[in-house]
């Protein structure tokens, strides 16, 4: 019971840490812009993570069992092992500034616990390979293709505006782009502590199946909306300012298309 605690416990550690470091990718651009202040930035990333948060399960099942092969039973060693890399690399990351995938890292936990805990085979190399790698192979590219054609549509649409036109509006309709991207974040991510939650319950027996209890998905979405709002604010710099300098114009086409391809 001790170590079940321990793990849920630390799984909504990772739901905080993965609000407050993928923050940046709600509100970097925006904050930067200079179309929202930091804290209004933040609390409204958090309020749109709580209801993103709060939409499905299906991510929370590839992370929970499409990953390693629960059907043959997993220990909550492996589980806790896996939760507690990802938030050791979000830490590092946070504290050095460097955007990080929080899914990313949290998957590869998992991987390298089973590894370790039952060899090869409780990994579902298929699914690893379908759902995860090839989806973080693909999105950058789908990023970069779809905000390549929509930077060119809006400026073909603003062509004619005058700057101070063109900053005004944009400015306004990134507070809709930030919200937008925030849900989508939140919708994805905080699925992820639900997803070995879960499994931590299953690994202990608490539930018969893997199907996310009701509590869990509610902790889950409350722990990643305070994360968000306590600010990621290393990681929003170096997004905001550090990457590329924004106008609204650009930050309204990558916080849109962002939002689209998660």
């Amino acid at each position: 019971m001790v170590l079940l605690l321990l793990t849920l416990a630390l799984s909504l550690g990772y739901a905080y840490t993965n609000g407050f470091h993928d923050t940046a990718n709600a509100i970097a651009t925006s904050v930067s812009t200079r179309a929202l202040s930091p804290r209004v930035a933040v609390l409204m990333a958090a309020v749109a993570n709580l209801i993103g948060s709060l939409y499905s399960t299906e991510v929370a099942k590839t992370v929970g069992k499409g990953i390693v092969d629960v059907t043959g039973g997993v220990s909550l060693e492996l589980v806790f092992a896996a939760v507690f890399g990802a938030v050791a690399w979000n830490l590092i990351t946070w504290y050095f500034g460097i955007p990080s995938s929080s899914s990313h890292a949290l998957v590869g936990g998992l991987v390298g616990a089973a590894l370790i805990e039952g060899g090869s085979e409780i990994v579902q190399w298929d699914q690893l390979v379908t759902k995860v790698i090839l989806p973080m192979i693909s999105s950058p590219i789908a990023g970069f293709i779809v905000a390549f054609f929509v930077m060119t549509g809006l400026m073909w649409l603003v062509r004619h505006w005058r700057p101070t036109r063109v900053n005004r509006w944009f400015r306004g309709l990134q507070v809709v782009s930030a919200a937008w991207m925030a849900f989508a974040h939140g919708r994805n991510d905080s699925q992820n502590a639900m997803g070995v939650m879960t499994l931590a319950l299953l690994a202990y027996g608490a539930i018969p199946t893997f199907e996310v209890p009701t509590w869990v998905i509610f902790t889950a979405a409350a722990a990643i909306a305070f994360g968000t709002y306590s600010g990621g604010w290393r990681i929003i710099h170096t997004l905001g300012s550090r990457v590329i300098r924004l106008t609204p114009l650009h930050g309204f086409a990558a916080e849109t298309t962002a939002g689209l391809v998660i």
